[in-house]
């Protein structure tokens, strides 16, 4: 689906200009994103499986969320809008930690070209919270061991979308610590 998207300039910063989520990718324009990674307090992560029709990374494994923030929207509540859009959770914004944002350049294609501030977060879930995956972008949701998200990470990452092995070391050590 395609929406307006917040255009920032190359330090993160709000530049009053927004534009369609396909020029932003198109032209390379910055613009703000989120990943909400959830857990449970007895050390498990919930990995989403992309949708067999996402234009990047089919079927590949990544964060538990993730998604744009619209124009106009608070970072939070854009968060709190794809947690619910994408696996049918309610949070309220108090449910989100802010660990990290991060600013990514990817070039896929001749017409995607992310550019992105990622802001990153983590919520505790139990593991026994109703999932309702969002059919057309969501193809899996699977709960596992911090071991075995580790194992896929520097063994077998090939399932997994290609992100830094730093990048997910960050979030192995901040679920690590509050769990």
């Amino acid at each position: 689906m395609d929406e307006l998207v917040d255009i920032l300039d190359e330090a993160g910063n709000y530049t009053g200009t927004t534009a369609f989520k396909s020029e932003a990718h198109l032209k390379g324009l910055f613009h703000p994103t989120v990943h909400v990674w959830c857990y449970t307090k007895n050390g498990k992560i919930l990995l989403q499986q992309r949708g067999a029709n996402k234009e990047t990374y089919p079927l590949k494994w990544d964060v538990s969320v993730a998604g744009h923030i619209g124009a106009g929207e608070e970072i939070t509540q854009g968060a709190v809008r794809e947690v619910l859009e994408e696996i049918g959770v309610v949070l309220k914004v108090s449910d989100l930690e802010k660990i990290d944002v991060h600013k990514t350049e990817k070039r896929h294609s001749n017409t995607i070209w992310d550019r992105e501030f990622n802001h990153t977060f983590l919520t505790a879930l139990e593991e026994t919270t109703v999932l309702i995956k969002q059919e057309e972008e969501v193809e899996a949701l699977a709960w596992i061991s911090l071991a075995s998200f580790e194992n896929m990470i520097f063994n077998d990452n090939t399932g997994l979308v290609p992100n830094s092995k730093k990048r997910y070391e960050r979030i192995i050590a901040a679920v690590r610590s509050r769990i």
